[in-house]
C-alpha cells in the first residue's frame, strides 16, 4: 500500500504533466521529497565539501533531505551529462565549478550544451589561485620568476590538478600574458601538485589558497602571487598578478548551481531566492568562505548564463592561442 506522501506526490506530478496544476501552485508544493545534488569531483574535495554545506542549508531552507551525489569523472563532464538528462522537475540540481566553462573550451565535443542544456539557479562562490614556488627557489616575486622564463624558454615547469583544470588554464594565460614558455606537468589533485613541489619534482605550482596558506605560513612555500584582480583576505600578503605587474590578469574560478533544461520557471525561482537567501546566513556564508578561501556571491540565473558565455569565450580564446589540444 501506497503512503499517503508518496500518493499526495504522485498525484501532483500527474496533475502538473496533465497541466491541471498552474506553474505557481506546482512550485508551492515544491518541494515534496528529497532534492538530489550532483556534483563531479572526489568525494572530499573542495566541490564536495561546498555540495554538503549548500545541501545542508537548502535542506534548512525547504525543509526536505538533500543528497549529495558525487560523479567524478572527465573534469565534471560526467556530473554534469547526469544533471543535463535528468528528469526537469526540479529534484536534481548541479553544482559546476569553473572547470564547466572549460570543458567548453578543452574537449572536441560534449554530450551536453554548457549553456542550453541547463537552466543556471544562482553562482555560489568565487575563489582565487596562487602561483607559488618553494620557499628555496630563486625567485622572490612573479617578476622574478617571469624573467627566469623569458632567459630560459621552455626550462621551467608548472604543476596543476590537471590538463583543462582552472589551475591549468591560469598558467597558460600567464604564459600567454608574459610571453614564456612555462610547460605544464598534470597531477591527480591539488595535493599531489603541492608534493610535487616540496619533493622537487617541478619549481612552481598553480594551486588553491586553501591548500597553500598552512604551507606559505610556516615558511616552506613563498606564494608569489594570487590570480585575483585584488589580493585576498586569506593570504593578505601576496600581491595579486596585476599588481605584480601583469595588468588585467584576472583568474577566478567559481562554484554555482544549476537544473536541467526546462525546469518550471517558478521552481527555478523559488531555488534562487533559497540560495541567496541561504548565503547570507552567516554560519553558511562563514563556512563556504572558509572551506574555499574565497567570497560568496549569489546571482540571478541570467548573470551565472552571461558568466559561463564569457568564460567559454575567454577560454576557447587562449586554448587557440596557445594552440593547446582538445580533447
Amino acid at each position: 500500500m501506497l503512503s499517503r506522501s508518496t500518493s499526495i506526490t504522485r498525484r501532483l506530478a500527474l496533475a502538473a504533466a496533465l497541466g491541471l496544476l498552474t506553474a505557481p501552485a506546482f512550485a508551492d508544493a515544491y518541494p515534496s521529497r528529497p532534492i538530489r545534488l550532483i556534483h563531479g569531483f572526489a568525494a572530499g574535495g573542495a566541490a564536495d565539501t561546498l555540495s554538503r554545506i549548500v545541501a545542508e542549508g537548502l535542506q534548512k531552507k525547504f525543509g526536505q533531505p538533500v543528497i549529495v551525489e558525487a560523479k567524478p569523472g572527465a573534469g565534471g563532464n560526467i556530473a554534469a551529462d547526469a544533471v543535463a538528462k535528468a528528469a526537469p522537475d526540479g529534484y536534481t540540481l548541479g553544482l559546476v565549478t569553473g572547470a564547466h566553462a572549460i570543458s567548453a573550451a578543452t574537449y572536441k565535443s560534449l554530450s551536453y550544451q554548457p549553456v542550453e542544456s541547463f537552466d543556471m539557479i544562482s553562482t555560489v562562490v568565487y575563489y582565487a589561485l596562487v602561483v607559488a614556488v618553494r620557499s628555496d627557489h630563486p625567485a622572490k616575486s612573479l617578476g622574478d620568476l617571469i624573467a627566469m622564463a623569458k632567459a630560459k624558454p621552455g626550462a621551467i615547469s608548472f604543476g596543476s590538478v590537471g590538463f583543462g583544470s582552472t589551475h591549468h588554464l591560469a598558467g597558460e594565460l600567464l604564459n600567454a600574458m608574459a610571453g614564456i614558455e612555462m610547460v605544464h606537468v598534470p597531477y591527480r589533485g591539488d595535493s599531489q601538485s603541492l608534493t610535487a613541489l616540496l619533493g622537487g619534482e617541478v619549481p612552481v605550482i598553480v594551486a588553491t589558497s586553501v591548500l597553500l596558506a598552512p604551507q606559505i605560513e610556516s615558511g616552506a612555500v613563498r606564494g608569489l602571487a594570487v590570480t585575483s584582480p585584488t589580493r585576498t583576505a586569506l593570504l593578505p600578503n601576496i600581491p595579486s598578478a596585476d599588481e605584480a605587474g601583469l595588468k588585467g590578469f584576472d583568474v577566478r574560478t567559481w562554484a554555482g548551481l544549476l537544473a536541467p533544461k526546462g525546469t518550471p520557471p517558478a521552481i527555478v525561482e523559488k531555488l534562487n531566492t533559497a540560495t541567496r537567501e541561504m548565503l547570507r546566513d552567516p554560519d553558511i556564508r562563514t563556512r563556504l568562505e572558509t572551506a574555499i578561501g574565497g567570497e560568496t556571491r549569489g546571482s540571478s540565473p541570467e548573470e551565472m548564463k552571461r558568466l559561463i558565455g564569457t568564460e567559454i569565450a575567454k577560454w576557447s580564446a587562449l586554448v587557440d592561442k596557445a594552440r593547446l589540444p582538445r580533447i
